[in-house]
């Protein structure tokens, strides 16, 4: 898709008798009870429950991912997300009180969080499950239908997916559609109550435009370059091995992994060696022969790849086999931060490392660009992480940790700026799936003549006094 090509106004031939059918189920009122929800949230457990061993071979196919990623962060992440869900639904849908001001008493206010409607999520393709799945529990917790769209460029997972989500869920209130970009244009082409879509600014821009023509809300998870500041004061081991960790995991090829480091000079040296030292720990001397990394998805995005490799020395890693589709966990030195490794978000197994004389320069350093999803500090003293978290803007942080924020259900997960907008997870995807609805209930005893005509100098007094 083009950032600026319009939408191509014929529909897929199933799109619109979709977007029908859920509209209609919709419009039926049979999502509206929390047992509807509770049954539906049941059955999704169970789907991964079930099904883990094929769901998990699906992603070893498409991204040879290990199988402890695959229940890490994908299949236990969906169900650790349900479970939370379940456990607090019925008290997330009760009516809310508000304080009633003396102006409209006797009376009370309320709110209750009703379903939009029809939900698109589209989700990508680092973590097909995971980011198809927890939104649609966002969507079914709020009492709304939904539409799911897989990426197409993991297909073995998009199949898995269209084949159990009908046999698990209730097919007249969630639907998956497969296919690529005819597909996903047919869909945006077509009135939606919320589109959730996760993915790169670009496509971003594409599915905000869709959405203003019927002027539906949206929440767009789009990443960015992720800093990772390290302080002098540090430990520097811990840090390292937090960081490798975080960067190499799904080879790299997660929204919120460590994009580039802005490291303290006078540590940089210790911190290269220790990132040598744990990639060996990690993946043993020949990388491409560990069972523990995973492969990058396309030919497209490898060879996207290999060209960042050329934008710094490279300390350990940089060799490329293409007929594997691997990418070796790299670090680069020297890195300009105007060479095409900085330009871009990596989303592969590739980690510059920066130099700064302080942290006033690393706090001006991200600054200066776009607001990133997440931003990283390791420090040992208080008056670092408070001016990082102080002056910074990003989506999420972490301090002594990375990746680790998305572990807490309870926590808002999205964008600030560039980095997309809206949050879910937890309660803040039942929120974000929910309208809230403002109630006042006046009282019929009591009908105070002081608010109508004709306005007398006492009423005028009066008004003035108390409204």
């Amino acid at each position: 898709m083009s950032a600026t090509a319009p939408l191509d106004p014929r529909p897929h031939p199933d799109v619109p008798e979709i977007a029908g059918r859920l509209r209609a189920g919709f419009a039926s009122g049979r999502t509206r009870p929390a047992e509807w929800r509770l049954a539906q949230l049941d059955r999704l457990a169970a789907m991964l429950r079930e099904n883990a061993d094929a769901l998990s071979e699906a992603l070893q196919t498409d991204l040879r991912k290990p199988d402890v990623e695959a229940w890490a962060t994908d299949i236990g992440f969906v169900l650790a997300e349900v479970e939370l869900v379940r456990k607090k639904l019925r008290s997330w849908m009760k009516p809310e009180r508000i304080h009633t001001p003396l102006k409209l008493r006797p009376g009370s206010s309320w709110i209750v969080r009703e379903p939009l409607g029809v939900v698109l999520v589209i989700a990508p393709w680092n973590y097909p499950i995971q980011l198809a799945l927890a939104p649609l529990t966002a969507a079914i917790a709020a009492g709304n239908c939904a539409v799911l769209k897989p990426s197409e460029v993991t297909p073995h997972v998009s199949a898995a997916l269209a084949r159990l989500v009908p046999r698990y869920l209730d097919p007249e209130c969630v639907a998956v559609v497969e296919g690529g970009v005819p597909e996903t244009t047919a869909l945006l082409a077509e009135r939606w109550d919320h589109i959730f879509y996760t993915g790169n600014s670009r496509v971003g821009r594409i599915v905000m435009e869709a959405a203003a023509r019927h002027l539906t809300p949206v929440t767009l998870e789009l990443g960015g370059k992720s800093p990772c500041i390290i302080d002098a004061d540090v430990d520097l081991e811990i840090a390292a091995r937090r960081i490798t960790w975080g960067k190499f995991l799904n080879a790299g090829q997660t929204c919120v992994a460590p994009d580039y480091l802005l490291v303290h000079e006078s540590r940089e040296a210790e911190l290269l060696e220790l990132l040598a030292k744990n990639l060996r720990a990690f993946y043993g001397d020949d990388p491409q022969r560990s069972p523990d990394l995973a492969r990058i998805v396309s030919d497209a995005h490898l060879d996207r790849l290999a060209k960042l490799l050329e934008s710094g020395e490279t300390v350990v890693g940089g060799r490329v086999d293409r007929a594997d589709r691997y990418v070796a966990p790299t670090v680069l030195r020297n890195v300009s931060p105007d060479s095409p490794a900085m330009q871009e978000e990596i989303f592969g197994p590739i980690l510059p490392v920066l130099t700064v004389p302080d942290v006033d320069t690393a706090i001006g350093f991200v600054n200066a660009r776009p607001k990133p999803l997440a931003l990283y500090v390791f420090t040992n003293r208080q008056e670092v992480e408070d001016a990082v978290l102080s002056r910074t803007s990003a989506g999420g942080v972490c301090v002594n940790a990375v990746l680790w924020h998305l572990g807490n259900p309870s926590l808002p997960f999205g964008g600030v700026g560039e980095s997309g907008m809206g949050a879910y997870h937890g309660r803040h995807g039942f929120e974000a799936m929910s309208h809230h609805k403002g109630v006042v209930k006046k009282s019929t005893k009591a009908d105070p003549k002081i608010g109508y005509p004709p306005y007398t100098r006492l009423k005028k007094a009066l008004i003035k006094r108390f409204v």
